[in-house]
């Protein structure tokens, strides 16, 4: 445990150090080394992190203390830095999201924004088409905006893996509420879930 944190801390430093010694850049220099640096950098810390969290929850400390310590709710730091087990295998589970799962979160809301019903339920796994037709769908749709108004734009996705899914929690703007999107996607890209839930959850 301490050793993955003395690499951690090493790898920072050369990086760091890999930084401090590129030149300094003028405003006709080509940035791109610059910026992949710092990027370097960010990983590096964020590594360092990573080993000083697990070396935390080795030595005990709740995943309560390790989110006040980050400033995030003690679910967003396990989400982020647990290795849950799956009860299933007993093996570590997947903890990596979708890849651009923001994008197509995006994607499904401005589908349902502008009437798309068929191009969302094209998008379901085979559960989720024998639970909501696309008749459900447009209803659902259309009480949300009789209780609340026009919808007026989303705000920025969290984004978690759980299990076999991904989820996106995404915060919807109408005329007189908030709402959040809670659409959990499968690996293969279908949508395993959608659920609209009433305020912005965390």
């Amino acid at each position: 445990m301490q050793e993955k944190l003395t690499d951690a801390l090493r790898a920072l430093k050369a990086r760091t150090e890999a930084f401090l010694a590129s030149r300094v850049l003028t405003k006709d220099d080509d940035w791109a080394d610059s910026i992949g640096r710092a990027v370097s950098m960010q990983t590096a810390a964020d590594d360092v992190v990573r080993a000083v969290v697990q070396q935390a929850r080795h030595n005990g400390a709740t995943w309560q203390v390790i989110g006040d310590a980050l400033g995030v709710s003690r679910q967003a730091a396990f989400q982020r830095y647990g290795k849950p087990i799956d009860p299933r295998t007993g093996e570590p589970m997947n903890t990596t999201p979708l890849p651009r799962v923001v994008e197509l979160a995006a994607s499904v809301i401005e589908d349902l924004a502008s009437g798309r019903w068929t191009r969302v339920t094209e998008q379901f796994d085979p559960a989720m088409r024998d639970g909501l037709s696309e008749d459900a769908l447009a209803a659902a749709w259309a009480q949300l905006v009789g209780l609340s108004g026009a919808f007026e734009g989303r705000g920025e996705p969290e984004v978690a893996r759980a299990g076999d899914v991904t989820i996106t929690n995404t915060p919807l703007l109408f005329e007189a509420g908030d709402y959040t999107a809670r659409i959990a996607f499968r690996d293969d890209r279908t949508i395993a879930g959608l659920h609209i839930l009433e305020g912005h959850t965390s």
